[in-house]
């Protein structure tokens, strides 16, 4: 197989997987599972194996686009699945769609960035990446930190010399800790204000 074919399926298979992606994504909308956690409850189901699968493939889906609320998925997966497992799938579908991001920030830069944030949260954080050392080291405390705009900012990331191997490493040691509390405040926090609420 020559070379020039070898590439023309790679770019086939990778169109009809964003197309696959796209259509599933349109579908999971009109279901209302990015809304809605009983709908989400309803989609993911009592699959020990396909469950896990779909709520994984949901929240990759609401890091690779940005208009797709994060927090009611969190907050799902723990509702859903236990404090752990919950804990766990979140991690990777996030961990998972952080990487995407990032590598496609790598490859088409700021016209792909300026496509999925606004200008003006672009304008906020570009004076970041001026120094590659001050935005890592700031990178590394807004990942840490459970409601900065880590999507954004993983974006971002792509348009500095950061390595793949560097932003890995900070998304398994940040990464898990925003996950925690943010999951924690979002369940916690909303059942203390419908008891104080008398809802």
């Amino acid at each position: 197989m020559s070379i020039s074919l070898s590439r023309k399926i790679i770019q086939m298979v990778s169109f009809l997987g964003i197309l696959a992606t796209i259509a599933i994504t349109i579908y999971f909308f009109k279901l209302g599972v990015f809304k809605d956690i009983n709908a989400m409850r309803g989609l993911v189901g009592d699959s020990i194996f396909l469950g896990p699968l779909i709520f994984i493939f949901i929240q990759i889906i609401q890091v690779v686009i940005p208009i797709i609320p994060g927090g009611i998925s969190c907050a799902a997966g723990v509702l859903i699945f236990g404090p752990v497992a919950g804990f766990i799938y979140n991690y990777v579908g996030i961990f998972i769609g952080s990487v995407i991001i990032f590598l496609l920030s790598k490859q088409y830069g700021k016209p792909l960035i300026l496509s999925l944030i606004s200008d003006k949260t672009y304008n906020n954080y570009i004076g970041w990446v001026d120094n590659d050392k001050h935005f890592e080291r700031l990178f590394t405390f807004a990942i840490f930190f459970p409601f900065s705009p880590d999507d954004a900012l993983c974006l971002m990331a792509g348009l500095t010399k950061m390595t793949l191997k560097k932003f890995v490493m900070i998304m398994i040691f940040a990464k898990p800790f925003s996950i925690i509390i943010y999951s924690l405040v979002l369940i916690y926090g909303g059942t203390f204000l419908n008891s104080l609420l008398g809802f």
